[in-house]
C-alpha cells in the first residue's frame, strides 16, 4: 500500500471497506486521494518563506520546524519530498497566537466581511424577537442567484456528453421559501425531487472542439434569520426510543465516530453536565475558543475529520462542525449538518453548519465556525450563533455524503459536501483542477 506522511504523522490512505455511507459516488479509491493530497500540498519551503517573512524580518529553517511541529504549519511528505499545503503561510497567522499577533502589530485587525454585515444584522435580529414568545424568525431577505460552472475547451473529447450536477436550494426547510426557478443553460434539465438532502439541478452538454462548455442556473428565494432565547427550563426530556433520537444521536462512518479522542475531550468540555442547553453551549464554546478557523484540505482526502481537527488544532467551517455534531451526539443531543453558502454582501462563499434538536422546541441552527463574534457586547449576541442563525444563508443540503439525483457514476470530487458542484463524462470524474465555478447575488429586498 502507497503511504504519504503528513506532517509528523503517518496517515493510511487505505480505501474505507467499512463505511456505510449512502452513495457509492463518495467512497474515494486510495489512488484518487493521493492525487488530491499531491494537489493540496504543491507549495515548497522557499514560497512558505517569503509568505511569512512579510511579517518576520529572519525566517529560519528551525522556526519552521517549531511550526510544523506544533501542526501550525501544515506540511506532507510526497515522494520523499516536504512539500506545504498550499494554504499554509497563511493559516500560520491563523492558527498560531504569536504570529497572529505579530501580523496583527502590522496588519490591524477589522472585521471580517460577514461580520460587517452581522454586526448590525444579528442586534436587529435579537431585537426584533425578543419578548416574543414561541416567535423565531425575523429579518427576511430575498436574493436571486446566478451559479456558472465552466468547463475549458478541450478538457473532454470532441463529441463526448459532459454531465454536471449545480447546487439548488432545498425546499421544505423553514427558513428558506419561494423558491423560484429563472432560468438555465440548457432548456433540457432535471431538479432534484424537494426531499434529496443533497439538492441539485443536472443538466448535460455535448463537448465541441476549442469550445468552452457552460452551465448555469439563475434562481430566487427568501431566506429568513432564526434565534432561539432558550433558558435551560425550555428543554423537555428527549423521547429516547424516538426514530429521531436513535438517528441523531448514533455514530456514521467515517466521520462521526465515537473515539477515544472524542470521549477524553468530551469528559474535559462537558463533564458530568446533565442539562442539553448547557451541554451545547459548552460544547460550542469550547471548540470557538480552542480551534481557529484556518483553510482546509479538501475534505474527501481526511479519513475522520472531527480526528483532523483534534489533532491538528484547527479546522474549517465543515470540519469544526462536524466535531460539534459529533461531540453532541456522544452526548446525547440530536445534531446534523446543514450546508451550502453564506450570502452577505460582499461575503459570498461556501459554508457549512449544524442543527441541533431539543425536545418541545425543534431543530436550532448552530454555525460553529461563525462562534462567538468579535463585535459582541452582551451575551445574546456572543451566543447568538449557538441557538441562532443569519438570514444570508442558501441552504442547498440537509446531510452530508448523501446520493445526487440523478445518481453519480464516478466518484465525487466533494465526497462529503455537495457546494461547488460535480462534473463527469464517460472517462471519468472531472476534478475541481479541471474546470471552474463562480456565482453572484443579486439582493431583491
Amino acid at each position: 500500500m502507497k503511504q504519504i506522511i503528513i506532517g509528523c504523522f503517518f496517515l493510511s490512505l487505505a480505501g474505507c471497506a467499512d463505511m456505510e455511507e449512502k452513495d457509492t459516488s463518495v467512497i474515494l479509491p486510495e489512488n484518487e486521494r493521493m492525487e488530491r493530497i499531491a494537489l493540496d500540498f504543491n507549495r515548497n519551503r522557499e514560497e512558505v518563506k517569503n509568505y511569512i517573512a512579510r511579517y518576520f524580518d529572519v525566517v529560519t529553517d528551525s522556526m519552521l520546524e517549531v511550526w510544523e511541529r506544533s501542526k501550525a504549519l501544515e506540511y506532507a511528505i510526497i515522494n520523499g519530498e516536504k512539500r506545504y499545503f498550499h494554504n499554509a503561510a497563511p493559516n500560520l497567522f491563523r492558527i498560531d497566537s504569536l504570529c497572529r499577533s505579530v501580523k496583527e502589530a502590522k496588519e490591524p485587525f477589522v472585521l471580517n466581511g460577514s461580520e460587517k454585515v452581522n454586526a448590525s444584522h444579528i442586534p436587529a435580529v435579537i431585537n426584533a424577537l425578543s419578548g416574543q414568545d414561541g416567535v423565531y424568525q425575523a429579518c427576511p431577505v430575498r436574493m436571486k442567484v446566478t451559479y456558472r460552472i465552466t468547463v475549458p475547451a478541450n478538457t473532454v473529447p470532441e463529441g463526448e456528453i459532459i454531465k454536471c450536477w449545480l447546487p439548488y436550494p432545498r425546499e421544505g426547510n423553514r427558513r428558506q421559501s419561494n423558491i423560484e426557478f429563472i432560468s438555465s443553460s440548457v432548456s433540457d434539465y432535471i431538479i432534484a425531487p424537494e426531499n434529496t438532502l443533497h439538492r441539485s439541478i443536472y443538466m448535460e452538454e455535448r463537448a465541441k472542439k476549442d469550445s468552452a462548455v457552460l452551465f448555469s442556473v439563475s434562481f430566487a428565494y427568501t431566506s429568513v434569520a432564526e434565534w432561539f432565547n432558550l433558558s435551560e427550563n425550555d428543554i423537555l426530556p428527549y423521547n429516547e426510543n424516538s426514530d429521531l433520537y436513535r438517528t441523531f444521536t448514533s455514530e456514521r462512518n467515517t466521520h462521526i465516530v465515537f473515539t477515544d479522542s472524542i470521549k477524553e475531550l468530551s469528559r474535559r468540555i462537558v463533564g458530568d453536565e446533565k442539562n442539553p442547553l448547557r451541554k451545547v453551549r459548552k460544547i460550542f464554546e469550547y471548540i470557538d475558543s480552542h480551534y481557529p478557523w484556518a483553510s482546509a484540505r479538501e475534505y474527501s482526502t481526511v479519513p475522520n475529520i472531527p480526528q483532523y481537527v483534534i489533532e491538528n488544532k484547527h479546522g474549517d467551517c465543515g470540519m469544526v462542525s462536524l466535531l460539534f455534531i459529533t461531540l453532541a451526539r456522544y452526548n446525547g443531543i440530536p445534531a446534523k449538518w446543514q450546508s451550502g453558502f453564506m450570502v452577505h454582501p460582499g461575503a459570498q462563499n461556501l459554508h457549512d453548519w449544524a442543527e441541533v434538536y431539543f425536545e418541545g422546541i425543534g431543530w436550532v441552527p448552530v454555525d460553529q465556525s461563525f462562534g462567538c463574534p468579535s463585535f459582541a457586547e452582551d451575551d445574546k449576541t456572543r451566543l447568538f450563533f449557538s441557538n441562532g442563525i443569519d438570514a444570508y444563508r442558501l441552504i442547498v443540503n440537509d446531510d452530508f455524503s448523501s446520493p445526487l439525483y440523478p445518481s453519480k457514476k464516478y466518484p465525487r470530487s466533494e465526497t462529503v459536501d455537495f457546494q461547488r458542484g460535480e462534473v463527469e463524462w464517460s472517462g471519468g470524474n472531472l476534478y475541481f483542477d479541471k474546470w471552474w465555478w463562480d456565482f453572484q447575488v443579486e439582493y431583491i429586498n
